[in-house]
Order: structure tokens, then sequence, then C-alpha cells
């Protein structure tokens, strides 16, 4: 039996991975710092074998890269606020921790690294939507980062032939993400604010759009690009998305109704890196690994939720109503 290892292992995206892995019978090895990931996330993963360790640790990763078959590279510090406040950690999980595993896999012979690219390289380029050939204009030192992870993962499949295959993810969303930091995803926060009660900020006039893409979305496409004939996507970069999009705005007033909530929405100045908007062509992808969108965003809304609603603070307990 083949064996997966999944980078980032406690996060939001890594142990959504790893969950429907282990759901379809595989054996499944992670990795975290547990520096943004958390240790609740991986209730009901028993099955994986985790590693404690930073990407960055040569060591640790030339060990748990042995006898994979494929890797799901999902670590890095999430966050373009973050990542301008702190580009020198920013650049040390995104580049040089994937520079150390792309290493460490070509050494092991690991057949293909899947990695978690990102919307954000896009820049605000006013063409919508993105596709994959248009030229990247990043940022944050966060998109630079993911975009720098790309070109190593392209240079990786030319130089030594390891099959590498770049995911594009748009406004990933969904149970699991957290929604505690101010960094957190913005559908993340809203949801817990909502409700708990308590007042959520749009930063800008909400008139910003993404393509908001439900986890499940992420998970499929994921699995589908680990598979998928490598004359038809290694070295390649794919989008990841709905190939739909709606504002902040209309975002918060759908959660509004998902949530019960009745109070005001606040807005405050736009943030420094944010991108104004954001909808992805997916028909590379639909072209050469047969991806499609499984849930859509108000089923995916939904979903979500109901999900916080079993971590949110009840209205009453120090919330607004």
């Amino acid at each position: 039996m083949d064996t997966y290892l999944v980078t980032g292992a406690a996060g939001f995206i890594g142990r959504s991975i790893a969950a429907e892995l282990l759901a379809r019978g595989k054996r499944v090895r992670g990795i975290d710092n547990f520096s943004t990931g958390k240790r609740e996330n991986l209730a009901g993963l028993d099955a994986m074998d985790l590693i404690e360790a930073d990407i960055n640790d040569a060591a640790a990763v030339a060990d748990v890269c042995r006898g994979v078959d494929c890797i799901f590279h999902e670590a890095a510090i999430p966050s373009v606020p973050r990542s301008i406040q702190d580009p020198i950690a920013s650049n040390h999980a995104g580049i040089s921790g994937t520079v150390q595993l792309l290493v460490a896999a070509r050494n092991a012979n690991v057949r293909r690294v899947v990695y978690a690219g990102s919307s954000s390289c896009y820049g605000n380029t006013p063409t919508l939507p993105k596709t994959e050939d248009m030229h990247p204009s990043p940022i944050s030192p966060y998109a630079v980062a993911k975009l720098a992870g790309e070109l190593y993962m392209q240079s990786f499949t030319r130089v030594y032939g390891l099959e590498t295959v770049t995911l594009r993810y748009f406004n990933v969303f969904g149970p699991y993400q957290d929604p505690t930091s101010q960094y957190s995803g913005v559908l993340a926060i809203f949801a817990l604010k909502m409700l708990a009660g308590e007042t959520p900020t749009i930063y800008g006039d909400g008139e910003q759009s993404r393509d908001f893409t439900f986890i499940q979305n992420v998970v499929h496409g994921n699995l589908l690009a680990s598979q998928a004939p490598a004359d038809r996507v290694s070295g390649k970069v794919f989008n990841l998305a709905t190939g739909n999009r709606i504002t902040l705005n209309q975002a918060a007033e759908i959660m509004r109704k998902a949530t019960d909530y009745s109070g005001e929405i606040r807005y405050a100045p736009e943030r420094s890196g944010d991108v104004k908007h954001s909808l992805a062509a997916i028909e590379l992808a639909r072209e050469c690994f047969g991806y499609e969108p499984l849930v859509q965003f108000n089923e995916g809304l939904q979903r979500t939720v109901a999900w916080y609603r079993t971590i949110a603070k009840p209205v009453g307990a120090g919330g607004e109503r």
C-alpha cells in the first residue's frame, strides 16, 4: 500500500486531506510543528503517523519522506497580514521549508509532490477570470513566497525529474478553519462572531469579491491531482476554485441569515496587501484531471455554520445581540 505524507497535517487544509485519505483506507504520515496547526484538529486522525517537527529540519524531513509515494505540501504560515508584519518568518516557512522538502523528496525517490499554491500570486491584475497563463503580480510577502514555491516545484521537475503539481487555491473555507486569530479567513471569523452575537468587521467597502471555495472541493482536487497521468499534470499549475465569485457584503448577508444574526456589520479601512477581486478559470483543471467543484458556496456555507455552531460561544455569554 502506498504511503502519503501531508505537511502541515494539523492545519485546516492539511488535516482535511489527511482525514479523507484515512477514510479511503490509505496509509498516512503527517508532519507539523504546531506553529499555526492545532492539536485539536487531529481528533479522529489517530491512524495517522504524526511527526512533530519543522519542515526546515533537514534530518526530520529526510526521515519522514522515506518510503512515501506522494506528498501533499500544505505547510506554510497562511496569512497575508501576518506576512506583512513578519516577512522573514513567511519566507522561512514558505520558501526555505519548501526547498528542504523538495530535496528530501528527491533523495527519497518520492513519486509526486502536490503543492498548495495560492491565488494571491495573481495580485490585483484587473482581468477576470484569472487564468494560469497570466503573468503573476504578487503583492504581499506571502504571495511572493507562494509563487517562489511554484517555481521551485517546476525547477525540480525539469532538473531532477520529480513529478510536481501546483494547485492555486482560491479563498478556501469550511470546518476546522481557525476563527480565533486576526489572521483567519474572513468567513471563519464572520461565522464565529455572528453565532456569538458579536459584531463582525469588513475591511474596505465590502464590494471586494472572492471565489470562495469549500474545503471539500480542495480535498477533491488534491486527490485527483495526485493520481492524474504525469504527462497531463507534472510541472504544471492549476487553479482550484468554483469559477464563481461573491462580494464580502453578499457573503455577510448570507451568513447573517444562516446564523440568525440581527446585529450590525462594522466597516474599517482596507488592509494593505489585500486583493480587490478574485475569480478563477477552472477549465484547465477540468481538462487535465477531471476536476469539478462538488460543493457550491451556499451549501458549503451552511455546512460551515453548522460546524461552527458546535464550537461557538452561546449568545449571552459575553456576546452582543
